[in-house]
This record gives structure tokens, sequence and C-alpha cells, in this order.
């Protein structure tokens, strides 16, 4: 346990060090240094020698991760942007499986995959990853609405991507029939069921949050909110066979996670607005008692007491985060530890090019799919402008991740082809983490300046939702 925790300890030391001094964003100092010291320090895994419990603990880090994303989010932006992120998170992803489906044969003529199967594959290689585009987007100047668009299309994305693989293809995959009427309930009643489960543990958690003042236990029942609203959506039968049901049905433990998170992010961000509010009228206040010689020092000590105690809670809340951050960063580091070590480049070389092929079809899918949404955008008053920098930019956000291996483990070890699976899937992460990132980095510095003018007009602007950038 030491050595795995002075591992961890190292190669995020490194890594951070990597990204500071050189600009190499964390994901790829983590692959890269998790798999030099799998190979020449370590061979033996620390994470993955037994698959049962390295699935265990892939789900166990994964709501963390979700957590630090989602307190990134406003309520404010999702409202403004939320016919844009449901469009690009929700309806471009099962438009990409339905196109999957059909050209699919294109690539794995030789494999004769079933529909489910197909579906099972894509859903995998369609989950992005918040935390690598976060990564790339904390180093540059960029416009406000493009990384809402970015980081909530990723975070978004992994919810239905997820409800599509588990809901759809391994439905379909068991003996299950997939018709048009089945996959509309399905899909409403775990979207709408895991979000009213999460904005009621959210506010659960707000409650449990006014008991305390301490940032350590704040930091803990946030992350109870969030655990706790995932656990209660993935086991959402075991409630409903409680009064009686007697159902098989689970929610989206991903959805109900990030709502929770969201719901406490934005009752904790608006009471903090309402605080900073009236700092305004305690410092009129003050000012005042401070000119009439008359005046009660009372009132003034009373005044700045509760200036104090304001900007402590709001401080309390940023260092939460921040902790929150942490924990977030180091279980992604355990993630791209275990990943290095399932790699097998032996196995990769020789579905190399189902790899490669897979590669770029779904680069190609995420290109036209992004490209009708930047039409659509266009088109419309009611939604986000997308131009051709943003096109460029949210195509090669489309970076894979932690999500992808968590759908990997849960595909039944019986499945005959889930050797090509893991090689696909772990290929695609690969090259997607190394290609994607370095083109996404090159784009942004290439448009530095017209991102930088961007975010200076939304600075200007009054209402940033309306104003309509254009090339």
């Amino acid at each position: 346990m030491i050595l795995t925790l002075l591992s961890i300890a190292g190669i995020l030391y490194f890594t951070l060090q990597l990204e500071d001094r050189f600009g190499i964003p964390s994901p790829l100092g983590l692959i890269g240094l998790s798999f030099i010291f799998h190979t020449f320090f370590h061979p033996a895994p620390l994470f993955t020698s037994n698959p049962a419990e390295f699935s265990l603990l892939v789900l166990f880090l994964l709501p963390v991760l979700l957590i630090s994303d989602s307190l990134e989010l406003r309520v404010k932006d999702l409202k403004e942007n939320g016919l844009s992120l449901f469009y690009i998170s929700v309806i471009a992803v099962a438009l990409s499986v339905l196109m999957a489906i059909f050209t699919a044969d294109l690539i794995f003529a030789d494999y004769h995959l079933s529909s489910a199967a197909i579906i099972i594959l894509f859903a995998m290689v369609l989950a992005t990853d918040p935390v690598s585009v976060v990564s790339i987007f904390s180093k540059f100047s960029i416009p406000h609405r493009l990384k809402i668009l970015a980081e909530g299309e990723s975070l978004f994305n992994d919810a239905t991507a997820l409800i599509i693989f588990v809901f759809v293809g391994i439905y379909a995959l068991e003996g299950g029939e997939i018709t048009l009427n089945y996959v509309s309930e399905i899909s409403l009643l775990v979207i709408f069921g895991s979000a009213v489960l999460g904005i009621v543990a959210g506010y659960l958690g707000l409650l449990a949050l006014k008991t305390t003042q301490n940032r350590t236990a704040e930091m803990m029942i946030i992350l109870a909110t969030g655990y706790g609203a995932f656990e209660l959506a993935e086991h959402f039968y075991t409630l409903l066979n409680l009064f009686g049901g007697h159902s098989h049905l689970h929610l989206s433990g991903i959805l109900s996670c990030i709502f929770a998170t969201i719901t406490v992010q934005h009752m904790m961000t608006k009471a903090l607005d309402e605080e900073a509010s009236r700092l305004g009228d305690d410092e009129e206040a003050i000012h005042q008692a401070a000119q009439n010689r008359k005046s009660s020092r009372r009132l003034i000590t009373g005044l700045i007491s509760r200036i104090k105690a304001t900007l402590e809670e709001r401080d309390r809340h940023l260092r939460t985060k921040e902790d929150i951050q942490l924990l977030a960063i180091l279980a992604n580091t355990i993630l791209f530890v275990a990943m290095a070590e399932i790699i097998d480049f032996k196995l990769l070389w020789h579905y190399k090019t189902e790899i490669l092929s897979m590669f770029i079809a779904t680069t190609v899918i995420r290109a036209l799919m992004v490209g009708k949404f930047a039409i659509i955008t266009n088109q419309t008053t009611r939604m986000t402008n997308v131009n051709y920098r943003w096109w460029c930019v949210l195509t090669f956000a489309g970076i894979k991740g932690g999500l992808s291996i968590v759908m990997l483990m849960m595909i039944p070890s019986t499945f005959e082809h889930l050797q090509m699976f893991q090689a696909v899937v772990i290929g695609v992460i690969l090259l997607s983490t190394f290609i994607y990132s370095t083109i996404l980095i090159t784009i942004i510095t290439w448009n530095k300046q017209s991102f930088a003018n961007e975010l200076a007009a939304e600075h200007q602007s009054h209402n940033p939702g309306d104003l309509r950038l254009k090339n």
C-alpha cells in the first residue's frame, strides 16, 4: 500500500511539473509516466490484478470525477446554453450511434457484429473525458460560452453514452427486444427519473450543509450527496421493491450525481451572491457611521463582523471545491495508472487496423455531428452561435477517458468479441488522448488572438447570452 501511495504521488508530481513547466496536458503526462513506471519500475499490476476488484475501483472513483466537474457548472450557464448542450450531448450522441449501426459493416465486416454489439462498441468510444478538456482549457483564455459547450458536453455526453450502453446495448445483448417505443420510454424514464432523484438528493445535502461550518465536514457532505445520488440511482429498484414495486429498474448514476452536485452548487452560489450583494450595503453603512461621531461603536463592530463572516464563508466554499478537485486529480491518476497496466501492445498491434479504422470513423462522425450542430446554431437565435474556430475546438474536445474503461468492464466475460473490443477501446483512448490533445492545443494557440477578442466581447456585453459571434 505504501508503494502504491508513493507511486501515485510521484507520477502526479512529475505530471504537474510537466504541465506547469512545459505546458504538457496532464492526461498526456499521466499516461506516459504511468506506462514508464509500470514497464520499468513495477511490472506487477497495482490495481488490475483482479478484474472484478478493478471494476469496483473504477466505479468507486467515477463519482468524485463527476462531482469535481459538476461544481464548475452554474445553473445560469446551463439555462443560457441548455438547448445547445441538449443537442450536442444527447441528440448528437444518439444520431452518432444510429450512423454507426449503418456504417459499422465497413469497418468490422469480418466480425459480423450484431446491432447490440455495434451499439455497445460505439457507445464506449463516443463517451468523452471532461477532465482532459478542463485540463487543456485551463491553460488558455477561451470564450466562456465555448468552455461551457465543450465542458458541459463532455459531462452530459457521458450520461447519454452510458444510458445507451446499458439500457439499449447491454439490454439487447442479453436478449431484450429493441423497439422505438422501448427506447423512447426508457430514455424519458431514466433521464427525468435520474434528474429528479439527483435534485432531491441535492436538497437533502443542502439541509445537511446547514448543520456545519466546518470545511472538512462540508466537503464530506458534498461527496456524500454526489455518491449517495449515484448509488440510489444505480440501485433504484431496491427502493421500488421496499414499497412492493417488484421491479429491476435502475436509473443513471452519472446523471443523478451531476444533478445533485449542480443543485448543491447552485444553492451555495446563490447564497454567496446574496451575501455579496449585502457587502456593498454594509460598506456604505460603515462609511456613514464613520462620518457620524454619534454612531455607536457596537454598530460598526457588528457590521464588520458580518462582513468578516461572509468572506470566511466564501473562502470556505472555495477551499472545499479545491479539496474536491484534489481528490479528483488523485482519482484520475489512479485511473491512468490502471489503464497503463491493462495496455497490451501486442494485442493493440494485432488489432491495429480495427483500432485505426474506429478512430478515423468516430472522428469523422463527431466532426459531422458538430458541423450539423454549427449549421443549426447559425440558423436560430435560441442557441449559441458556433463559428469555424469553435467547430474545430468542439470536434477535437472529444477526448476519451475513464468512463470508456468503466463500460468496458461492464461487458459480460462470455461475450465472444470481448478481446477485440478491449483492444479497440483502449487503442482509441490512447490515440484520442495524444492526437486530439495535440490538435486541440494547436488550434487554440493559432487562434489565440481571436479567442481573446471574443472573450473581451463577452466581458463587454451586458448579456453574453445574446451576443452573436461570427467569423
